[in-house]
């Protein structure tokens, strides 16, 4: 298929190898992703308007891992705004920022699949203005278990005098988007989020955890640190990387407790979005404060709630690898070397750490031996697999050298 010419608000913009399988289980094209934002637009650009993001680029669709690029294109159209973030490391990239229709397009034409940007404003890169709430599963926990979690941090949320915005993450977790104030650093925003997940937890004891060790972990992780300056999270409207180009959906509150997050998905949601419209359109008119929930962590941390401690249980690396399929596959053949360790192990107690590097992922595969009798702990193996990447002499925090 010859490829596409499109004006987009008066911007011209060429649409490569539209015909290009993106989704093969689903039967999705690059030119059905275009389509798709396009219906979509006025949500999708309102939700990331003027914040710089990070490229998540899928340019053999989502078969393939796909690789992250800061820095805008040296080749691209003279109306595409840049806006030059500074990360942690002291690194700066100059990315860039989501201003209109064609932006958006332009980006999709790209490689991306969903939309990840910053949440800040290419004004002001150093205040905030969106506390993000993500609540993530651990192994095995069922969505109605997320929705629980997800109207009690409205609870917490609503007694602080915020107002939160519900979506799906479009994978297995949820989103809650808050709307603040340009008053706070990146620091202070974060602080607002851990006393909101320590307050969550606190109310829900085993469904909801705000423990940051991955092992120590019950339930539904509240990920506070989403907040860090270095994170970006997908917006509302972004399609995912699953087989069924699952759809991060907007939601009314009163959908909350009984929606079925599999059911938003690119061929659905136009349709929803046509008819009921952007159900976060008012998200920029509830800017609020989060003077409340920073007494909170004053008190949390007077308390001794914010004491560090160590992990303690009994961990083993079993592999690690830049193909997640390979990992997953070393610790198939771990555990056909020790099923009867396997047998007393709970589900949680296998971890799949997906881990950022420089401009792609690594997966490390970890195993927490607690539900294990002493006599029948194995010893730490050799990595399998123990497959480093290119990196030269960097490696990212985290990878264990053979």
């Amino acid at each position: 298929m010859a490829d596409w010419k499109l004006d987009v608000g008066g911007r011209a913009l060429q649409v490569t190898h539209p015909d290009k399988v993106y989704f093969p289980d689903a039967g999705i094209t690059k030119g059905d992703l275009v389509r798709y934002y396009e219906a979509v637009a006025d949500g999708a650009v309102r939700q990331g308007h003027h914040r710089p993001m990070i490229l998540k680029r899928f340019v053999k669709g989502i078969s393939e891992k796909p690789f992250f690029q800061k820095r805008a294109p040296d080749k691209r159209p003279d109306w595409i705004r840049t806006a030059r973030f500074e990360y942690p490391s002291g690194g700066v990239a100059d990315e860039v920022v989501l201003e209109d229709p064609a932006t958006l397009l332009y980006i999709v034409n790209l490689g991306c699949v969903d939309i990840n940007p910053h949440p800040v404003r290419a004004d002001d890169l150093d205040h905030p203005d969106e506390l993000r709430i993500d609540l993530d599963p651990i192994r095995g926990v069922p969505f109605p278990q997320v929705r629980d979690v997800a109207m009690v941090c409205k609870a917490v949320l609503d007694e602080h005098g915020l107002v939160g915005w519900p979506k799906t993450s479009g994978s297995k977790g949820f989103h809650i988007f808050v709307r603040i104030e340009r008053r706070w650093e990146f620091a202070h925003v974060r602080h607002a989020g851990l006393a909101l997940a320590r307050e969550v937890e606190k109310r829900m004891p085993g469904i909801a955890t705000a423990r940051w060790w991955k092992e120590e972990r019950d339930g539904v992780f509240v990920d506070y640190n989403q907040n860090a300056r270095d994170r970006t999270t997908c917006s509302a409207y972004s399609v995912r990387p699953t087989p069924d180009a699952r759809v991060s959906a907007p939601l009314h509150w009163d959908e909350v407790p009984t929606c079925d997050h599999t059911s938003f998905t690119l061929r659905t949601m136009p349709e929803r979005f046509a008819r009921l419209g952007d159900l976060a359109a008012g998200i920029d008119d509830a800017a609020g404060t989060i003077d409340s929930l920073l007494a909170l962590y004053a008190e949390q941390e007077k308390a001794g709630e914010g004491k560090k401690r160590v992990a303690d249980k009994p961990m083993l690396v079993i592999g690690q690898s830049v193909d997640e399929k390979s990992a997953l596959a070393g610790l198939e053949r771990w555990k056909a070397r020790h099923p009867d360790v396997v047998a007393t192990m709970w589900e949680r107690d296998f971890l799949v750490d997906n881990m950022r590097g420089r401009s792609s992922t690594w997966t490390r595969i970890r195993v927490n031996l607690e539900h294990v009798s002493e006599e029948l702990r194995p010893q730490q193996e050799a990595l399998d697999p123990d497959d480093p990447p290119d990196w030269g002499d960097w490696a990212p925090p985290g990878w264990r050298s053979s």
